[in-house]
């Protein structure tokens, strides 16, 4: 959307309400290597969407303000894909999806307007329906690591495995900052 005002740094806080996280493990299945030691975390309706006010546009200012800065505006690929040198935050800023997390033995998941993914380097994912107006944002930590799309089968699995393990943790949580759930969560390798 466009031609709606962007959120003031100091609103946000506002527009974000305190949730518990949905944590998700996935093995690796031999095609998807996933995060054997970090979970998926999912945040529902974290992220509250007021009229005048770009959707898409909270997202990106929310997760800059938090230390994911380097982000983008689309969909969800309907193609499995993972990436190996850095963790990726979705959020959801218009319509709803129903979303395979984990690759072809994961899970899949109905998100919507409000919520927030946020995916462990590894996690395999994509789209596997959508409304007609979907909305995503996605971003990256900083710092991070390197930016890749990787499917099954493009890169040696050893290989994306290592450099998986190797991806740094971000310095926040991209909803809650410093102190939100998801340090906890991937500080501890919380099962769910």
């Amino acid at each position: 959307m466009t031609g709606l005002a962007r959120p003031r740094k100091e609103e946000l806080p506002g527009l974000v309400t305190p949730r518990a996280p949905e944590l998700d493990r996935f093995e690796d299945d031999g095609r998807t290597p996933n995060n054997a030691a970090l979970p998926l975390v999912i945040y529902r309706a974290a992220v509250a969407m007021p009229r005048g006010l770009d959707p898409a546009a909270i997202f990106e200012e929310l997760f800059a303000a938090n230390e994911w800065p380097d982000s983008w505006r689309n969909g969800i690929y309907d193609f499995l894909h993972f990436h190996t040198s850095t963790h990726e935050v979705l959020g959801i800023a218009r319509g709803r999806a129903r979303v395979q997390f984990g690759g072809d033995r994961g899970r899949a998941v109905d998100v919507e307007a409000g919520d927030v993914v946020v995916l462990p380097a590894g996690t395999g994912h994509r789209r596997i329906a959508a409304s007609n107006d979907l909305l995503v944002v996605g971003a990256y930590p900083s710092p991070g690591g390197r930016y890749d799309q990787t499917k099954p089968g493009d890169v040696d699995h050893d290989t994306a495995v290592r450099r998986i393990a190797e991806v740094p943790p971000p310095a926040c949580d991209p909803v809650y900052g410093h102190d939100g759930p998801l340090m906890q969560a991937w500080r501890n390798g919380s099962k769910p």
